[in-house]
């Protein structure tokens, strides 16, 4: 959702393209946070259970598996998440030999095809890594170290097998190379069996440390991440057999002042958006009412944008908190006179397009959404703004300076740089944040993720446009009032580029501009400190509060004329 969000995204190979493949460090913090997972016993009888990875009393991650003495079987999902289906390969020495994935759009139909699926295959020092996606195949090569297991979004196989690995070299602690999907590198994991053969173990990799209840076949059967508040709970036998991967609820909550209706957005490339208009009701039940369904007045909106990977309408993000942004958005605004056109990313619920487009791909399809808009009898097409967040914040000066009809513009932790001068940033910012690590160790890892993306993620169609993109020549050309809203504690986007873009707007004649920056808010413009990503799973809140909704909201009356 973000452009450098640990969002769960497939917007490349098969890597997390926002968080994951920006944050290496930090990626392998949120993975190992949501490790979901549990498996039966390579050695025993056929094992199915389900893991739910629980914060608190939220469900960030279900994974049901399935597991046979040569195979393991997972399907990993939870609120508002996309669905990856893994297949392990398992040799005589508890090693993955070769593994497939798919991962399926969030609340796809039965029988759609998968956005992206591929292959792995791991000999010796080699990772052989196919990936299909758009009509596409890439095959890929990189480097690993020889016995390497490979690391799966929220997938707990993985410190499975290392379990049974050591049980069977009969040592009670083993050092463990992960070759990481997310992002193509070969960390260092660490398993240690708080007692030979016994009922626990620990797994740390990144600095983070999970703990598991284990049994005699290796299987883990409950554990934590203590620093995260995050709890891994087992079912099996009627309790598993419950539980499904169900659909997000857009609807709109019991006894609000508005409406929430399904629509579907065509786009002129030929495929469609699934999303949902919240309408105020005062103003929705009036239309209509006379002959020839004109309505009595007509409401001024907003189009959501979502930030990078692949977002869901709510741009929802179950490591943070269950952070929910832009449903916070649509309440906010259509409580206050103003309908909300919020839509899911390409490849996500029931919108079709190729994932794998560019930024300026994605600014067509909210070009789209404004055209949509501009054709309903109760909506205003002269006041109609853009709310972007994050590479949102990219996309709607390209819609608005290419659009003088629309009324305006809202950026929110937009950027002002190229990418290739924030993913700089990112990389070694994920490292530098890591107090456990040497100097020495912190220069050589800044290299090994550089290395890894240049080979992996940057070659990527999304990545090679975004790293050469320079934000500041559209964004001289937008005339609508812009308010820029940015916090101050941003370890993505720093405040620094809310200035600059700032600076730009005003230079070239735009005197309708608003900046205001929050102390003490991350990129998700939640309370935080700190900012850095690699913390967003110890937040315990991920509601955007009143201060800044409201700073949105009134800005937005004021210059929509809502009522």
């Amino acid at each position: 959702m973000l452009m450098m969000h640990p969002k769960r995204s497939f917007r490349g190979p098969a890597f997390h393209v926002v968080g994951a493949m920006i944050l290496a460090a930090v990626i392998l913090g949120l993975l190992l946070l949501l490790w979901p997972k549990k498996a039966g016993a390579q050695t025993a009888a056929a094992r199915s259970v389900v893991i739910v990875v629980l914060k608190g009393n939220d469900t960030l991650v279900v994974e049901r598996i399935q597991r046979t003495a040569r195979t393991v079987s997972a399907v990993i999902g939870g609120p508002g998440q996309p669905l990856l289906s893994l297949e392990y390969s398992l040799g005589a020495d508890h090693r993955v030999a070769a593994m497939s994935f798919s991962v399926q759009g969030l609340n796809a139909p039965a029988g759609a095809p998968p956005l992206q699926h591929g292959t792995l295959e791991l000999v010796r020092d080699s990772a052989f890594l196919s990936i299909m996606a758009g009509g596409q195949t890439r095959n890929l090569r990189l480097g690993t170290q020889p016995g390497a297991l490979p690391v799966s979004n929220n997938d707990l196989v993985t410190m499975e097998q290392a379990i049974r690995i050591a049980r069977a070299a009969k040592v009670t602690s083993l050092d463990v190379p992960l070759f990481a999907l997310a992002s193509g590198q070969t960390l260092q994991g660490r398993l240690e069996l708080i007692s030979f053969g016994g009922d626990s173990a620990r797994f740390s990799v990144a600095g983070n440390v999970t703990t598991m209840s284990i049994d005699a076949d290796g299987n883990v059967t409950g554990g934590e991440v203590a620093a995260q508040g995050v709890r891994i709970v087992v079912l099996e036998g009627e309790a598993a057999a419950r539980v499904s991967f169900g659909r997000a609820d857009y609807s709109a909550p019991a006894g609000a002042p508005y409406v929430a209706e399904e629509v579907t957005v065509k786009t002129p490339a030929g495929h469609s958006l699934s999303g949902t208009l919240t309408l105020p009701r005062a103003e929705s039940t009036a239309l209509g009412a006379r002959a020839g369904g004109a309505p009595k007045s007509k409401l001024p909106a907003v189009v959501t944008i979502t930030g990078s990977g692949l977002q869901d309408r709510d741009e929802f993000i179950p490591v943070a908190g269950g952070f929910r942004f832009f449903r916070q958005v649509a309440d906010t605004l259509s409580r206050r006179g103003i309908a909300v056109l919020r839509l899911d990313d390409r490849g996500v619920g029931g919108s079709g397009g190729d994932i794998n487009g560019t930024s300026a791909d994605f600014a067509d399809d909210i070009r789209a959404a404004v055209a949509y808009l501009r054709t309903r009898p109760d909506i205003d097409p002269a006041r109609i703004a853009l709310v972007g967040h994050s590479e949102g914040g990219i996309i709607a000066p390209m819609v608005a300076a290419k659009d003088p009809r629309l009324a305006a513009v809202v950026l929110m932790a937009g950027t002002a740089y190229t990418g290739r001068k924030i993913i700089d940033y990112q990389l070694e910012n994920s490292v530098r944040g890591n107090p456990k690590l040497t100097e020495a160790n912190r220069d050589s890892m800044v290299k090994a993720i550089r290395a890894s993306f240049a080979t992996t993620e940057a070659k990527a169609p999304w990545m090679q446009y975004f790293l050469t993109y320079d934000p500041l020549p559209t964004v001289r050309l937008v005339k609508q009032p812009v308010l820029i809203l940015q916090g101050a504690t941003d370890q993505q986007v720093r405040a620094e580029e809310a200035r600059e873009l700032d600076r730009a707007l005003r230079a070239a004649g735009n005197k309708r501009v608003t900046l205001e920056i929050f102390p003490d808010r991350n990129h998700l413009f939640l309370r935080d400190s700190d900012g850095h990503p690699s913390g967003y799973a110890q937040l315990k809140d991920g509601k955007v509060d009143g201060e800044v909704l409201g700073k949105l909201a009134d800005w937005l009356v004021t210059t929509l004329k809502a009522r």
